[in-house]
């Protein structure tokens, strides 16, 4: 498989997939049409699309082009939550674990060039306690409880566990289907596989290409932003030199971007990067040698129609409003997000946390459950997808697990996923792993990472709605973090509030209450040097499943689930001018 994001150029063609496909549950004779790439959830009000736990096909017809004789030639599939089979003509070709990172199916001795064939995509949403993220299997849904115990609760249970009801141990929606592009691609027989890069400073980019076919000249150019050719060299690696290098510098600098075409036989490839390095250097976060603070609110893929589904249009808006909130930054909550919006924020010079999908990890059982190596390979692939992109300055293991109640052996399973990580990317960016409200003097992972991340709700889920007693209580605990001369990121904190829902009083749900939480909060975080960003919970409202402690969603955000700003977005614009 390459981890190249698919290219149309003078030696490489793709064709998207993308609009209107068969779909049916698998239990169902008759077919009926879905919209490709998007969530299937929202996109018909029969509830099984809302609810469904269980196998769904999708299928249409493919054409390899005729003028494609003598390619390789495959399929690309960014993201299929949250396992597929692959099927072509009925026969099974592929199968991927995984819903939120891209795999490839070649297709060269399955069809010829101008052939047709029926592809059908089966998807399982199916979630447990060997998938990423984490679903129930017999535990209490996520906020809420279920009165463990009681004859008639139990056996209420026993059904959903009968009917296959999906109860995910996270807070947001189980959006699920084909949910981001597919294409078919074609490349030379012999083509470029993989390419890093690995900028310095001073203006050396070292390089390794990977490749698959004979022996041949890999030569390799750097274009500056004007395509002027401002290094070259050959070979499978190197370093070149960069005279004068112009650096990717995050918003509001300007966000340089060079490109390296690499030629490999009659295969070409451009690879977008920027030079740019960052690293932790006691309590502070560098980027380019100088310090950074993160300041912008955590994100979903999420929107009403699409649910999780890519939307360049959204994307865009998003971003946009980033910039208009005065924001640098966002972590990837809580899975890798589609590769369009890395490109974007390339460009628009958003930093970015990567964090793999490993949330819902709370129960103690979780270290001898079956995920260790699972885990480290949606590491390893969200890393080599995402390595190249300067945007991204930080990998996060995982949010929220439990690492206090089986302290030894939460360290012994996170260490290992660190150590991985460094070893496994080229630039050796900061890991971390992001921490629940917990006995934080007890676990030693979260003060074991490169950068401390916690998420706090002190005002919210306790001390609910008195922020005297919150602000006292998060000072004490601030106080404990100081000892530990960590860098320290408020990676959540949040409190729901009802757009449009008033008072004279500042009360919970509010939207005055929204903007005395983060007054008190960002009081407490601008006593202490070692704070090095704030992270609100969340940018927009988004979808969760149904709880007691939800209306239509969670709605910790600064703007509506379609992006109308609340009273607090006005308020992170104005603190945010300073920054």
């Amino acid at each position: 498989m390459s981890t190249l994001y698919p290219q149309n150029n003078a030696s490489r063609m793709m064709t998207d997939l993308g609009g209107i496909w068969d779909f049916r549950f698998q239990e169902d004779e008759s077919w009926q049409p879905i919209a490709v790439p998007a969530s299937y959830n929202d996109q018909n009000p029969d509830p099984r699309f809302r609810n469904y736990a269980g196998i769904t096909e999708y299928r249409r017809k493919i054409t390899v082009p005729a003028a494609w004789k003598g390619f390789r030639f495959c399929l690309r599939f960014d993201a299929v939550a949250h396992s597929a089979r692959i099927m072509l003509n009925g026969r099974e070709i592929a199968a991927h674990r995984g819903g939120f990172l891209p795999f490839e199916v070649e297709l060269n001795g399955l069809m010829e060039a101008g052939e047709t064939a029926e592809l059908t995509v089966e998807t399982d949403n199916r979630i447990n306690h060997n998938t990423l993220p984490i679903g129930t299997e017999g535990e209490t849904a996520f906020f809420g409880s279920d009165n463990p115990g009681i004859p008639a609760v139990e056996a209420g249970k026993k059904l959903q566990e009968e009917r296959g009801v999906n109860r995910p141990a996270f807070d947001f929606f189980n959006y699920t289907g084909i949910q981001r592009p597919v294409r078919l691609i074609a490349t030379p027989r012999s083509f470029i596989r993989d390419i890093t890069l690995v900028p310095s400073l001073n203006g050396d980019v070292r390089y390794s290409v990977e490749t698959a076919g004979p022996e041949d000249t890999i030569r390799v150019e750097i274009l500056d932003a004007e395509e002027r050719c401002a290094a070259q060299g050959e070979g499978r690696e190197g370093t070149l030199h960069i005279s004068q290098p112009c650096l990717w510098e995050p918003w509001p600098g300007i966000p340089y971007l060079y490109t390296a075409r690499i030629t490999y036989g009659e295969d070409l490839y451009e690879q977008a990067f920027g030079i740019r390095e960052v690293r932790v250097e006691g309590t502070r976060f560098l980027i380019n040698g100088k310090p950074f603070r993160f300041h912008g609110p955590c994100k979903h893929e999420d929107s009403p129609f699409h649910g999780r589904g890519t939307d360049p249009c959204l994307n865009v808006t998003d971003i946009n409003l980033y910039h208009w909130l005065n924001a640098n930054c966002f972590r990837t909550s809580h899975y890798p997000y589609a590769e369009e919006m890395y490109q974007l924020c390339d460009r628009e010079g958003i930093v970015i946390v990567d964090e793999t999908p490993a949330v819902g990890m709370w129960a103690s059982e979780q270290y001898g459950w079956n995920l260790a190596d699972y885990h480290l390979q949606v590491l390893a692939d969200m890393i080599a997808r995402d390595r190249n992109h300067p945007c991204v300055v930080m990998w996060s293991l995982g949010n929220e697990p439990d690492t206090d109640t089986l302290p030894d052996k939460a360290y012994e399973y996170w260490h290992s996923l660190y150590e991985a990580a460094h070893r496994l990317d080229p630039q050796d960016r900061p890991v971390t792993v992001v921490g629940c409200q917990n006995r934080y003097e007890r676990e030693k992972v979260i003060k074991s990472m490169d950068v401390v991340l916690i998420n706090r709700y002190y005002g919210w889920y306790n001390l609910s709605g008195d922020l005297e007693a919150a602000k006292y209580a998060f000072r004490i605990e601030l106080d404990w973090w100081a000892k530990q001369q960590k860098p320290l990121i408020l990676s959540e904190y949040g409190a729901d509030t009802i757009a449009g829902l008033h008072g004279a009083v500042a009360e919970m749900f509010t939207e005055e209450y929204q903007v005395a939480y983060y007054e008190a909060m960002s009081e407490c975080l601008d006593e202490r040097d070692f704070v090095i960003g704030e992270m609100p919970w969340n940018f927009a409202d988004f979808a969760t499943c149904q709880g007691p402690m939800r209306v239509g969603g969670n709605r910790k955000g600064l703007f509506t689930r379609d992006r109308r700003p609340k009273m607090a977005a006005h308020w992170f614009r104005e603190r945010w001018k300073t920054f």
